[in-house]
């Protein structure tokens, strides 16, 4: 008996098939897992976006190192950070925020719709999300369009349900031991 195809199941075409990757949790990693995948990406010739919501200044270890890669390899990458030089919670958040991030998903809304890139992360999009500077109703009808063969990844915690939803892989990093605990402080080359 043949089997039919739900059509909220993965393409059986899947090496040409781009999904959804979520990577969410109070644990580290979800940012530095998605920049590993962007290396393993532009290593294959693909075209990247990443987009840094709630993120800016220059005192990151990964911009440092993605400004010194290769000619060949950084014509395929671009970066767009959509934050302030400062982290944002609920309880400071402004109106340079809500601007620099509005300013970061249209260009992703539109980088999508023009089928642009192959990847694209959208980094901490779960926190402007929960913060209330993205609609999610709008986040999901954006992913749920997007191109069949690109791969979106959003990272940060407290994703939200609807996104976790259309997903179709979910990733959550839990804490169970961290030197954050003890006082230690964000180092350089390992937290940033």
């Amino acid at each position: 008996m043949k089997k039919e195809l739900n059509n909220n199941l993965i393409n059986p075409n899947w090496a040409k098939h781009g999904y959804i990757q979520v990577y969410t949790g109070n644990g580290k990693g979800k940012t530095t897992a998605s920049l590993g995948l962007a290396m393993r990406a532009l290593g294959r010739s693909w075209k990247v976006l990443i987009i840094m919501f709630t993120k800016g200044g220059n005192d990151y270890g990964e911009l440092n190192s993605f400004r010194n890669l290769s000619k060949e390899i950084s014509d395929n990458l671009t970066i767009i950070q959509a934050g302030m030089d400062r982290i944002v919670y609920e309880g400071n958040k402004s109106i340079e925020d809500a601007a620099e991030i509005s300013r970061g998903w249209e260009i992703a809304k539109k980088a999508i719709k023009n089928d642009e890139y192959n990847l694209i992360i959208l980094d901490e999009a779960n926190i402007a999300i929960d913060l209330g500077f993205i609609d999610i109703n709008e986040v999901v009808d954006v992913l749920k369009s997007k191109p069949q063969e690109m791969e979106i990844v959003l990272t940060g915690r407290n994703a939200k349900k609807e996104i976790i939803n259309i997903a179709h892989l979910v990733s959550e990093i839990k804490p169970v031991k961290h030197y954050w605990d003890t006082g230690v402080v964000a180092r350089k080359g390992i937290e940033y």
